[in-house]
């Protein structure tokens, strides 16, 4: 039996048709197959794109880091462990008397248990450092490295490093500011720092008052009066006393009066003062009291007590219906003592006793 014989339509394309319009026979449709070296190659090139990218973000991002760095480094926010003995403190004047602090002992065992809660403040001075803030602070790790000789420890001090450039006077501000807030600031040490203020080359300011009303500008008026009496007071006195800061302020203000209205006061003052080189503070303190008009008054003599004399005394017992009542007879007093109760005795009966037993004594 013969096979059938199938038939395919085919449609040719016109002899004159376009290139383009040609039997795609043997064509695959679509992007062209690469071979593996072009794909490798492909590969390479998007990954070296998306590392450049990635890179160039990253050196943004450093630089934007880096610039914020320089502003807060500029602006003193920036901490560095500095070591101690690269510090100095001889740029700004400071508002604390010499001499031993009688409270360093409470900040250096603070700083020992808990650690330094707030660091100090300084300038880059070249190799080394100017100190804007935190004298005490400075000087508790300074007293903790010379106690325990412990550099790893106490050898250097949290500080925000300020670039130079700062004013003086804001330099100046800044210490003041932050030693308002001192409760045991006195009024002299706030006097004596407004007249170094004003004797320092480098400050625009030559008066006293006027350097009071700059640095204190954040105290209240009375405040910055009062301030002002005490500078007067140590431009009088200051290098005679030996214990300016403890001179409480009713003192102060007492002395100022009494040397404007007698300014021969000044020189009593000092000829006590020089007989007494080695004073206490309390010893010092009664020698302005006793100038200011301040004298405490003498203790009252306590009155005379009289001289005490013996009392007489008579003492017997005496029987009646069968019991004994013991009698004590002394000066202004009589008195009975029996076992009985004699307020249950009718007040009239009690009377009539009485007073027959004291009309038969005469």
């Amino acid at each position: 039996m013969a096979k059938k014989r199938r038939v395919f339509e085919i449609d040719m394309p016109a002899p004159d048709a376009a290139p383009d319009e040609t039997f795609p026979a043997g064509k695959v449709e679509g992007r062209a197959r690469r071979g593996p070296m072009a794909s490798a190659i492909t590969e390479t090139a998007e990954s070296a794109r998306a590392r450049t990218a990635v890179e160039a973000q990253i050196r943004a991002e450093n630089d934007a880091l880096a610039h914020e760095h320089v502003r807060l480094r500029a602006e003193g926010r920036v901490v560095d462990l500095v070591p101690l003995d690269l510090i100095d403190t001889t740029k700004l004047v400071r508002d604390r008397s010499p001499g031993p602090d009688p409270e360093l002992a409470e900040l250096v065992e603070s700083i020992r248990t808990m650690g330094l809660s707030n660091p100090i403040r300084v300038e880059r001075a070249g190799e080394r450092y100017e100190l804007i803030q935190g004298f005490r602070r400075l000087g508790a790790y300074r007293a903790l490295l010379a106690e325990t000789g412990d550099a790893d420890a106490w050898g250097g001090i949290p500080a925000a490093v300020a670039e130079p450039g700062e004013g003086l006077d804001s330099l100046y501000r800044r210490m003041v500011d932050e030693n308002l807030v001192r409760k045991d600031i006195s009024f002299a040490e706030m006097a004596l720092l407004a007249q170094d203020y004003a004797a320092d080359p480098e400050t625009h300011e030559m008066d006293v008052d006027k350097a009071v009303a700059h640095l204190f500008r954040s105290a209240g008026y009375q405040k910055r009066s009062y301030i002002r009496a005490f500078a007067r007071l140590m431009h009088w006195l200051r290098r005679d006393l030996r214990h300016p800061t403890a001179i409480p302020r009713s003192l102060g203000l007492n002395l100022v009066a009494a040397i404007e209205e007698t300014p021969e006061v000044v020189g009593r003052i000092q000829g006590d003062l020089a007989e007494w080189p080695e004073r206490s503070v309390a010893d010092e303190l009664t020698v302005l009291r006793r100038h200011a008009g301040e004298d405490p008054p003498a203790p009252a003599a306590a009155p005379a007590k009289k001289p005490r004399t013996a009392r007489a005394r008579t003492s017997f017992e005496v029987a009646h219906g069968g019991q004994r009542a013991k009698c004590t007879a002394s000066a202004g007093r009589l008195e009975i003592r029996a076992d009985r109760d004699f307020s249950t005795v009718d007040r009239q009966k009690l009377e009539a006793g009485i007073e027959a037993l004291l009309r038969s004594l005469g």
